[in-house]
């Protein structure tokens, strides 16, 4: 650990809450000289204070630890650069177009990697009524299961979340140049444009 680097992100995290080393040691039941201490690289806080600090700033544990925070590239809008997350405990879907740190239900979330759409994980998509109407024939059943279809384009993503048991079929509001994404419960993401 890095005292120095651990303190000048205390100290521009606290800057950025509007806090004065006194307001921030108020809420962590601690002297302003500690917080002073710390902000000079003198001394780290305790690791039972950790959980704490993380919470104040909205940072995780890691970044406090490693002393810096790395700002993301702008996506500048491309949607195609989607990534798609899905907790293995709940089946929570989440995305993002830049580079994430998620966890759902205490455990870390990786993007899932897009595989090309084969002969048992693919989409008929056919336009109905201004909609795209998506049909596959891949199981449905709790076990196994198709649990999202997605369609996005450059500047919005349409998702729509399926369940068990439900048929195999979802509308989706037509975008011109969209391309499809949909997750298996047990295979992962699949791509088809």
């Amino acid at each position: 650990m890095d005292c120095k680097k651990i303190g000048g992100l205390i100290l521009k995290l606290r800057k950025e809450n509007n806090l004065t080393q006194k307001q921030l040691a108020d809420i962590l039941y601690l002297s302003d000289k500690t917080i002073s201490k710390w902000e000079r690289g003198l001394g780290c806080p305790d690791v039972s204070l950790l959980h704490h600090i993380s919470e104040i700033f909205g940072v995780n544990i890691e970044k406090l630890l490693a002393g810096e925070l790395k700002a993301n590239e702008r996506d500048n809008g491309d949607m195609k650069r989607i990534k798609f997350y899905v907790c293995p405990e709940c089946g929570n879907i989440v995305t993002s177009t830049g580079d994430v740190e998620l966890s759902c239900c205490d455990r870390k979330l990786n993007a899932l990697t897009p595989q090309k759409a084969d002969e048992n994980h693919n989409l008929n998509v056919e336009i109905v009524d201004d909609d795209y109407y998506v049909t596959f024939s891949h199981d449905m059943t709790k076990e196994h299961y198709i649990n999202f279809v997605a369609c996005a384009s450059w500047d919005r993503v349409v998702l729509v979340r399926l369940y068990p048991e439900q048929g195999g079929e979802a509308r989706i509001p037509r975008i011109s140049g969209g391309k499809f994404y949909f997750g298996c419960n047990k295979h992962g993401l699949w791509t088809q444009d």
